[in-house]
């Protein structure tokens, strides 16, 4: 795969957070530096999607949402319409336990054949850690157009690759969205 580029969505005020979901601190850092960390070993090309402040003590260029309040598939579009790059590693910004080592097994496996490749375990896929290529940007842009903002109806749509994961991994690419779910992760871990 050619370059790479990484965008991370860092949504907009979190209902169940109550915060900046990506700025929530997690072992004392903030969820976006532990993604950050993990994506830094294989590449430096990091850009924001986000329109908040906050972010602005990171030194990665920001973007702010083409659409307003599409979710995270507005989010998607913004990236892929301002990539330079045919392959864009998409992450959302509450999933502080990805590891560099899942990133490069999803960047490997993902074929140029695919316009979407993402994890998948039997209980649950993971749409927001994946590899979309800026291909698709005109079915995203009519699924925006149609009000049809579902995560999975978009794969549907597109051309994609399920990479299947033991339902123990899905551990390290949890989304954390509420203050209870950070506090069970303390736990797990301690």
């Amino acid at each position: 795969m050619e370059t790479l580029t990484t965008f991370i969505l860092c949504g907009g005020k979190s209902s169940r957070m109550q915060s900046e979901k990506g700025l929530v601190l997690f072992q004392r850092k903030p969820f976006i530096e532990h993604i950050i960390q993990a994506i830094l070993p294989i590449t430096e090309q990091i850009k924001l999607i986000t329109a908040s402040k906050e972010y602005d003590y990171l030194p990665y260029e920001k973007i702010q949402d083409l659409v307003l309040d599409k979710g995270p598939l507005g989010g998607i579009y913004t990236a892929l319409s301002h990539s330079e790059t045919e392959f864009n590693l998409i992450l959302s910004c509450d999933i502080p336990l990805i590891s560099t080592e899942l990133l490069q097994e999803l960047i490997s496996k993902h074929t140029e054949e695919a316009g979407i490749t993402v994890f998948a375990s039997e209980s649950k896929t993971h749409p927001l850690i994946g590899i979309y290529s800026k291909k698709i940007v005109p079915i995203v842009k009519s699924a925006i157009e149609a009000d049809e903002l579902k995560m999975m109806d978009l794969l549907a749509k597109v051309p994609h690759q399920i990479l299947n994961i033991e339902e123990s991994e899905n551990f390290h690419l949890t989304n954390i969205n509420s203050a209870d779910e950070l506090n069970d992760l303390n736990i797990n871990l301690s």
